[in-house]
C-alpha cells in the first residue's frame, strides 16, 4: 500500500466502529483457557446481568437479535394463520421472524419524527386474523410503549418488542423493557453492546423464559451445561421440535465487559449527538432525528432527513461524503419494497417510503473528535451553500 493510500484509508472516518479493547481480548481469552467455551456459566452470568440492566425478570441469551426474535413469537404462540402487524421501516430480519413460524407479516407505516409505529398506524393494519405486533425501537428511538400496549391489551394482541438497538434506551425515566410481555435484543456489530454476534430475550414471565431456553437448545428438558455439571448421568428427553440458537461462554465474556461499558456509551453518544443537533441547526431542508418527548434514544443510529427543499438528493449527497473520506449509510431500509415480499400486497406507507428514500446515517462512535464531526457537518453544509 503507497503512503498516498494508507494515509486515506487510516483518515477516512467510519459510519460505526465497536467498542471493543483489551479487557473483551483478556476476557475472552480467560474463558478459552478455562475450557468451557459453549453455553455455560458466564452465558448464565450474562443472562442475569443483561436482565437486571434493562429491568427485566428473565434474560435468555441466543446466538443473534434474529433468533431472539423467532423465538419472541414462538414463545407468544404465534403460528400458522395468524397475521403480525410490522414496520416495514426495519431491517428485514422483523418481517422474515413472521415468517419463520408460519405467520404473515402485515405491513404498518410509522410516523415521520421517530420511525416508529404509533396506535394510529397500528389499528390501520389490524384485521381479524391480526394476533401479535412487533414493535421496533428504531435506531434506539423508543416507542410510545404506553399508548401502545394498550392498544394491544384493548385487542388481545401480543407484543413482541424488536428492541434490538435500543439497548441503553430509556423510555419515560425506565430502561427500554421494563414491562415488556417479551422483548428482542441483537448485539451485532453495529449495536452498542456486541458479542460479536449473538442477542437476548428478555421477559417477566418465568414460564416463558424456560420455555425458550428449551427451544434454543434442540428442545431438550435440560441443557447440556447443567448435564456436565452433574455429579451423576442425566438422561435428556426432547419436549418439542426446538432450535440451535446457543451463545458461546466466549461471547457471553466480551458481552459482560461490554455491559459495564454500557451507560458509559450512552453517554457518549448523547453528547455526539448533542452535538451534530447544534451544528446542524438551521440547514434549510434537514431535520436531524432528536429525543421523542416521553424517552431518551441511545443513539445506536444518528440519522437526518433531507426534504424537498434540499439542494441534492439523499443518494448525490452520500456520494459527496463518500468522495471526502466519510462513510455514511442510506436511511433505514422499507422492507416491502424488498424482492423478497414483492409477494405481499401493501397499502400505501407514504412516510415509510419518504423516510427510507430521503434518509441518511451519518458517522457516530466511540472516541469521534469534533474535528471528525466538523468535516462531516462541512459537507452537509456545502451541499447547502455550494
Amino acid at each position: 500500500m503507497s503512503t498516498t493510500v494508507a494515509t486515506e484509508a487510516a483518515s477516512r472516518i467510519p459510519v460505526m466502529v465497536p467498542w471493543l479493547g483489551e479487557e473483551e481480548a483478556a476476557a475472552a481469552a480467560e474463558a478459552v483457557r478455562s475450557g468451557w467455551v459453549a453455553q455455560g456459566p458466564r452465558v448464565a452470568e450474562f443472562e442475569r446481568a443483561f436482565a437486571a440492566e434493562v429491568g427485566a425478570a428473565h434474560g435468555v441469551a441466543v446466538s443473534s437479535g434474529t433468533a431472539a426474535l423467532h423465538l419472541g413469537l414462538v414463545a407468544l404462540g404465534i403460528g400458522a394463520a395468524d397475521e403480525v402487524v410490522v414496520p416495514s421501516l426495519s431491517f428485514i430480519a422483523t418481517a422474515n421472524a413472521a415468517r419463520y413460524v408460519g405467520a404473515t407479516p402485515v405491513f404498518a407505516d410509522v410516523e415521520p419524527a421517530t420511525g416508529n409505529l404509533t396506535p394510529a398506524t397500528i389499528e390501520a393494519a389490524l384485521t381479524s386474523q391480526t394476533r401479535a405486533v412487533i414493535l421496533v425501537h428504531q435506531g434506539g428511538v423508543p416507542a410510545d410503549l404506553d399508548a401502545i400496549r394498550a392498544l394491544c391489551e384493548e385487542h388481545g394482541l401480543a407484543l413482541l418488542e424488536d428492541a434490538a438497538c435500543a439497548a441503553g434506551a430509556r423510555y419515560r425515566g425506565q430502561p427500554v423493557g421494563v414491562g415488556a410481555q417479551v422483548a428482542a435484543w441483537s448485539f451485532h456489530p453495529r449495536k452498542l453492546l456486541t458479542t460479536g454476534e449473538g442477542g437476548m430475550v428478555t421477559t417477566d414471565d418465568a414460564e416463558r423464559a424456560a420455555r425458550i431456553r428449551r427451544l434454543r437448545e434442540h428442545g431438550m428438558n435440560v441443557s447440556a451445561a447443567d448435564r456436565h455439571a452433574s455429579a451423576k448421568p442425566v438422561l435428556e428427553a426432547y419436549l418439542e421440535t426446538g432450535f440451535n440458537y446457543r451463545m458461546t461462554d466466549i461471547q457471553a465474556a466480551v458481552g459482560l465487559v461490554q455491559l459495564r461499558k454500557l451507560a458509559a456509551t450512552v453517554a457518549e453518544r448523547r453528547e455526539l449527538a448533542s452535538r451534530y443537533q447544534r451544528e446542524l441547526a438551521g440547514i434549510p431542508g434537514l431535520t436531524a432525528i432528536s429525543d421523542p418527548g416521553y424517552g431518551e434514544t441511545n443513539y445506536q443510529s444518528f440519522w437526518v432527513r433531507l426534504d424537498d427543499t434540499f439542494p441534492v438528493d439523499r443518494d448525490e449527497l452520500l456520494l459527496r461524503l463518500s468522495e471526502a473520506g466519510i462513510s455514511a449509510r442510506r436511511g433505514i431500509m422499507a422492507a416491502h419494497l424488498e424482492p423478497a415480499y414483492a409477494d405481499v400486497s401493501t397499502p400505501s406507507l407514504p412516510a415509510t417510503e419518504a423516510l427510507s428514500l430521503d434518509s441518511l446515517i451519518l458517522p457516530v462512535f466511540h472516541g469521534m473528535t469534533e474535528a471528525q464531526q466538523d468535516r462531516v457537518v462541512a459537507v452537509l453544509k456545502a451541499a447547502v451553500h455550494g
